[in-house]
């Protein structure tokens, strides 16, 4: 039975999975599990069970219902915390998978023998795979497969501006969900919309996740210029430019160009770079202070997704043959020891042109 069925037949409302115990876990489990403050109902829309890959850190969330890496946010009462594989995903309709790209292989797996063949999956996960170069509904089909019946499992995902700690708060966002499997988008839409989460639906899953992963790169070049005190004007500059490179590649791979500038391309784009709580953004302002980039992952509390996928993304940009400036200098400051500062000059020597848009 699909997750929309369930949800038709059983006023609990469909059995979801959440694959991972961080903060985008966490607040698609408040968002399920949490009453609409808004809306019409008094109840959890959904029965909600997280799993985590780590049996201590699963019996830690399940007894004190707080996590340290979303300071604040209380897990609602309603949502079960499994430590077994087994008992995450023995009945589920909905699998939300909120896995690190880089782990997302290695993961499912772990877990696919417990995963129900009709159960649907959506993604929030933002990156490419190294060496693959897949995106997220890319890697979870490869590992999966067709369903018993031989045709495409039903993958999609959600994908949008994100800052954890203002979702978990119910503070008014938008979001948008993409899928190649008719009606699925429509469904995750449905499932994750309440009076302040609102869920728009985009036909182009390859433009919603490239969006996502892309923009981490540039956010950590955004946050070298806040690290460095180059100003707004350059920030500024930086989203527009890259978000035009980002469009380029995504044009080169098939992908729509007005994804890109809408809510999960710019939209997504511009509160990574200027939200002082961006992962990534942050570890680029840490490098235009001198900070060296072991020190400062050895030194976080979360993975850095745009670290990993600049690689992926630069090898992408070399297979379509897309010109990448600011990836290119992003990836020279990461890999290459490239000093912040002569990544700027560089940028700005560049030969003078005329404007293109994507």
């Amino acid at each position: 039975m699909t997750a929309a069925a369930s949800r038709k037949n059983d006023n609990l409302g469909p059995r979801v999975t959440i694959m991972g115990i961080g903060q985008m876990g966490l607040v698609c489990a408040g968002a399920l599990a949490i009453p609409d403050p808004g809306g019409s109902g008094d109840s959890p829309r959904a029965r909600v069970t997280m799993w985590g890959h780590d049996e201590d850190e699963n019996g830690a969330l399940s007894q004190t219902r707080r996590s340290e890496r979303l300071p604040g946010f209380v897990l609602p009462d309603s949502v079960r915390v499994a430590i077994r594989d087994e008992d995450a995903f023995r009945d589920a309709d909905v699998i939300v998978c909120a896995i690190p790209v880089q782990f997302i292989r290695g993961v499912w797996e772990r877990i696919r023998e417990f995963a129900p063949p009709e159960a649907r999956v959506i993604s929030v996960a933002k990156g490419i795979e190294n060496g693959t170069l897949l995106r997220p509904t890319q890697i979870i089909a490869d590992v999966l497969g067709d369903d018993p019946d031989g045709k495409p499992r039903a993958l999609g995902c959600m994908s949008g501006p994100a800052i954890a700690s203002e979702l978990a708060q119910c503070k008014p966002a938008t979001m948008a969900a993409a899928s190649d499997h008719p009606g699925f988008a429509e469904e995750i839409q449905q499932l994750f919309s309440t009076s302040w989460l609102r869920i728009y639906t985009n036909p182009d899953l390859l433009g919603v996740e490239l969006a996502g992963a892309a923009k981490n790169v540039i956010a950590i070049a955004a946050g070298i210029i806040d690290g460095l005190g180059a100003g707004f004007n350059a920030k500024s500059a930086l989203l527009a430019r890259g978000n035009a490179e980002i469009s380029r590649l995504g044009a080169a791979m098939g992908a729509q160009t007005q994804t890109f500038f809408g809510i999960a391309g710019v939209g997504d784009l511009a509160t990574t770079c200027f939200s002082p709580e961006g992962r990534n953004r942050s570890c680029g302002e840490a490098l235009g202070k001198g900070v060296k980039l072991d020190q400062y992952l050895r030194d976080a509390m979360c993975v850095v997704e745009g670290v990993a996928t600049t690689e992926s993304v630069v090898d992408l940009a070399k297979k379509y043959r897309v010109d990448m400036p600011i990836t290119d200098a992003v990836h020279a400051v990461l890999f290459e020891h490239l000093d912040p500062v002569d990544a700027i000059g560089m940028l700005m020597s560049r030969e003078l042109r005329e404007e293109q848009i994507g």
